[in-house]
């Protein structure tokens, strides 16, 4: 009887809301608003990391980095100020076995939160290109907001650690944030000589790429494709 009276009182008390869950592995994602705001929000805990992300697409360049890497949270600083994008980012992961997987990781929720913000795509510019240079390296990048996700990463360093970051992990992010961000993305070094310059200018081009192609655009009717879509 005692059990009944508790099942009818639990039947009529509001339901609460029920925490995100998620298989281990997979990211729990916050989906855009919906109120015109284009803001991408993820969540992603693994047995190797647990990060949370936030983007706004018409920000002001505001950046909150907090990886455990310091050089990863110093290149997230330039992207954000320099593609007026506001991006929160906070990480923790198993840096102790080494930084590959906190970096690659924050690349796939970064690229699931621009992905999440961009929302239909209506509207927006869709392409952008840049060169950057930094001193004596001068970096090109493409963006294709295509929602077909391929690399093309043209970037040989003459060292392959700056301070203590391991600078093959750039490939690795990079890699991440485009398959999970659904873009075409291009990385040319045109040339350059040190490590720390030509990661730094991979990232302020890529910075500007962004701003161009998540832009809107008055002009453009719908979704500026000819298949109508920009999504699977």
């Amino acid at each position: 009887m005692a059990s009944s009276n508790k099942k009818k009182a639990s039947a009529g008390a509001k339901a609460a809301v029920p925490a995100v869950k998620q298989k281990a592995g997979l990211p729990a994602v916050k989906k855009s608003p919906g109120n015109g705001a284009r803001i991408g929000e993820v969540k992603r805990e693994t047995s190797e990391t647990s990060i949370r992300v936030r983007v706004d697409l018409d920000g002001h360049g505001k950046a909150k980095a907090d990886t455990g890497i310091p050089f990863l949270d110093h290149m997230l600083d330039a992207l954000a100020r320099h593609s007026a994008l506001d991006i929160d980012v906070f990480a923790r992961g198993d840096t102790h076995v080494d930084d590959h997987h906190t970096v690659e990781d924050v690349g796939i929720a970064l690229g699931q939160a621009i992905d999440i913000a961009l929302g239909d795509k209506r509207g927006i510019v869709r392409f952008g290109h840049t060169a950057v240079p930094l001193d004596e390296a001068l970096v090109a990048v493409t963006v294709d907001l295509s929602g077909r996700p391929f690399l093309v990463y043209n970037v040989k360093l003459r060292n392959q650690r700056v301070g203590n970051f391991d600078a093959e992990l750039v490939h690795d992010f990079m890699q991440a944030l485009m398959n999970a961000a659904k873009m075409n993305l291009h990385i040319n070094k045109l040339y350059g000589r040190n490590a720390h310059h030509v990661i730094e200018a991979s990232f302020k081009a890529l910075a500007r790429a962004l701003r161009a192609a998540v832009a809107l655009d008055a002009r453009v009717q719908g979704v500026p494709s000819t298949k109508g879509t920009l999504r699977d």
